[in-house]
């Protein structure tokens, strides 16, 4: 009795497995990939109403102070970053020799000042007493060209004397403008040599972007004379100034075009675009030749940067995979891409949820390969 209770439990058990591997293979499914994750559409957009080009941001006035005499580093009292005054002292060098050299050309002025004075006093003596001739033409002559002598070492010591000072001058670097630090590349202690880099600064004031474009667009953009500058976060600030250069460049067969940002104070809202940094310089009402261009946008958030290497999840049908893209600038939110995509394709907006999924397909063998 006790015997069949325990096959007929066995029977049973084997019944509901077999049901249940039935109901796994063609009961409920897992829902599509569609359904799983978060995706957005491809879609290509206007490219700014017109041409564009990317260019590099520089100031106007910018400078990179170096080392005008030797010696060594006493004090550096400003540093990266900090805002400056015109002719504040920015770095202090050692002017032990310097002054040794102001105050012995000091003293040898004062010798041949006084050696001039000699000489006049000398010369106008016997010049008195020519008429008279009781000094001969010859006395007359030497006395004269002694005299011009002496003026002629007074002048040189005078130069000496300037030099001498400019050389113990050179020893306190101040600012040539107002503006902001951007290098330093020294520290107290340090012994310099002339020529030697100290400092680089720059005005935040005056920025400006240079950028080549075809000889076919010259003659429109210096018709239209306006220009849209577009920067990494979105901003857009209409250029104060647009000039084309007159000449092309005979290598590349370009044509230079430098465009003035407006002051910072009147460009609205923001940070001030720091030299050195790219942006995008659109010039409103240009088009290509075939037409209206346009570019692909993704959110920056599905991109995948592993490495140099950039990519997004695109989904296939059933099919998940990561795909290689090349990006081009950052507009906002969005970021182009320049190939690996085209419009109408679906991407994964989140690329760890994608990641997790397309591990768990490939352990359950449901990757679609």
């Amino acid at each position: 009795m006790r015997s069949s209770t325990v096959r007929a439990a066995g029977l049973l058990w084997g019944l509901l497995t077999v049901l249940a591997g039935c109901a796994d293979e063609a009961g409920v499914r897992a829902p599509p990939l569609s359904a799983q994750l978060e995706t957005t559409t491809v879609e290509a957009v206007a490219r700014d109403g017109g041409r564009s080009w990317d260019g590099v941001v520089e100031a106007v006035q910018r400078a990179d102070l170096s080392a005008q005499t030797s010696g060594r580093v006493v004090t550096v009292a400003v540093d990266i970053d900090d805002r400056v005054e015109r002719d504040q002292v920015l770095l202090r060098i050692t002017s032990v020799e310097q002054q040794a050299g102001l105050r012995m050309a000091q003293a040898a002025l004062r010798a041949a000042e006084a050696a001039v004075v000699e000489a006049e006093s000398n010369y106008r003596r016997l010049a008195a007493l020519e008429d008279r001739q009781y000094v001969s033409r010859a006395q007359i002559d030497q006395a004269r060209a002694a005299r011009d002598s002496a003026v002629a070492a007074r002048d040189a010591a005078r130069a000496d004397l300037a030099h001498a000072s400019r050389q113990a001058g050179y020893t306190v670097v101040r600012a040539p403008f107002a503006g902001i630090v951007s290098a330093r590349q020294v520290e107290p202690g340090e012994t310099v040599a002339p020529g030697q880099p100290l400092l680089s600064m720059h005005a935040p004031d005056t920025l400006r972007i240079e950028v080549q474009i075809p000889q076919s667009e010259a003659a429109a953009i210096r018709a239209a004379g306006r220009a849209v500058v577009a920067l990494d976060d979105g901003r857009r600030i209409d250029a104060a100034r647009v000039t084309v250069f007159p000449a092309a460049d005979p290598l590349t067969h370009s044509v230079g075009v430098r465009v003035e940002l407006p002051d910072p104070a009147t460009s609205g809202p923001g940070p001030v675009p720091q030299p050195g940094v790219t942006a995008r310089v659109v010039f409103p009402g240009t088009t290509a030749a075939t037409g209206t261009p346009q570019i692909l946008q993704v959110p920056h958030s599905a991109l995948v940067q592993r490495g140099e290497v950039s990519g997004v999840y695109v989904l296939s049908g059933d099919h998940l995979g990561l795909r290689q893209v090349r990006i081009g600038r950052r507009i906002g939110d969005e970021i182009e891409v320049l190939a690996g995509l085209a419009p109408g394709e679906r991407i994964a907006t989140d690329p760890v949820a994608a990641a997790r999924l397309l591990a768990a397909r490939h352990e359950t063998g449901e990757d679609g390969r």
